[in-house]
């Protein structure tokens, strides 16, 4: 373990989290909700967007940035799909609400789609797609960001990392669990090496000019980053597909900004010149299994699908296939026993807000 980290409890983190909502008068039941989906971020070994976050939270709803109580609504509804307002309350609690209604609707339709605006960040994408398979669902999880990615064969910054999640349920298997965003790689990646002194992967990012680059100064100074698969001839023209159909599902479709109209979240991070919609957008989806084929027997067919791809031939030098989900199962298992690993500048950031709120920390 790197020098100077810490680890928690994951419950230790998460009741902090719980009082820090508390604080700005968010009802006990959305705290709950939203240090849950912080939490999971944290076991599962996400830690960008677990506690590292919260004081991003705790600067947005001090500033009056997030409404602590929204009113969330069902503007546009018409069988399996429907459009929610958030009403900007906290992504943390509008994306589970959002979610739960596109569960309901595949409950009712046999699939249920459900587009978000005027919300915020939402934690992991991979949080709302896991949470059908309890439903023994396909679940679907997408949301835009701020604009940091290039189209491709352009020269500055007019898209998001854009997530998608896509989970399958197995009978014996963890479950196949699919998230990703949908650029070349994320930006706390370029943080890191600038932090290090180092260069990064060349197809990860370009200068202001259009040119690719491996500085990562010149991506923070006004360059961005590729899409998956950066070039045209490695693909980047998928990356860049995907990102779009996630913008226009998310936010065209919903009403919230797209593109390089999408607010950022962290404070630090440029305006965009202006809107046009309500703050971000999510997507969600959900599908009823039993409308395809049994239950049990999917399951069975996923499970037989895991173990051969298990046993593909080993490339030299590494170990092999791993299954989509396979890095956060595992490190799952290690963090509900060890305890969640903190940063020193984590550690400050929630000492911080512990002072400043009277809510004890450590």
């Amino acid at each position: 373990m790197s020098e100077g980290i810490k680890k928690y409890p994951a419950q230790v983190l998460k009741e902090f989290s719980i009082q820090v909502f508390r604080h700005f008068g968010v009802s006990q039941k959305d705290a709950e909700q939203a240090a849950d989906v912080l939490n999971l971020s944290d076991i599962r070994g996400i830690d960008s967007h677990g506690v590292a976050r919260l004081h991003t939270y705790f600067d947005m709803l001090t500033l009056g940035k997030i409404n602590p109580k929204p009113n969330i609504k069902i503007i546009r509804d018409k069988k399996s799909v429907c459009t929610i307002d958030g009403d900007n309350g906290l992504g943390l609690v509008v994306g589970p609400k959002a979610n739960e209604i596109a569960m309901e609707k595949a409950t009712q339709h046999g699939s249920g789609w459900a587009s978000v605006c005027n919300t915020n960040h939402y934690g992991i994408a991979s949080y709302y797609s896991l949470k059908a398979l309890e439903r023994d669902m396909i679940g679907w999880s997408m949301t835009n960001t701020t604009k940091l990615v290039a189209p491709l064969w352009g020269a500055e910054r007019m898209l998001g990392t854009n997530p998608i999640s896509i989970a399958f349920p197995a009978l014996k298997n963890r479950p196949i669990v699919i998230d990703l965003a949908t650029s070349a790689a994320a930006y706390g990646k370029i943080e890191i090496a600038k932090r290090k002194n180092e260069p990064v992967p060349k197809g990860w990012i370009i200068n202001n000019e259009g040119a690719m680059t491996t500085n990562p100064n010149d991506m923070i100074n006004g360059g961005a980053l590729l899409p998956l698969g950066s070039e045209r001839e490695l693909g980047g023209h998928k990356g860049y597909a995907l990102s779009a159909m996630v913008d226009i599902l998310t936010s065209v479709l919903s009403g919230a900004n797209w593109g390089p109209f999408a607010p950022p979240f962290a404070l630090r991070q440029e305006i965009p010149s202006r809107s046009v919609g309500k703050g971000i957008g999510h997507f969600f989806g959900a599908m009823e299994i039993d409308g395809f084929m049994d239950v049990t027997e999917f399951k069975k067919r996923i499970d037989e699908w895991i173990e051969v791809f298990r046993n593909t031939k080993k490339a030299k030098g590494t170990d092999g296939v791993l299954i989509p989900g396979d890095p956060e199962h595992q490190e799952e298992v290690i963090r509900r026993k060890e305890g969640i690993p903190l940063m020193p500048p984590v550690v400050n950031d929630l000492i911080d807000i512990s002072r400043r709120t009277g809510i004890p920390f450590e």
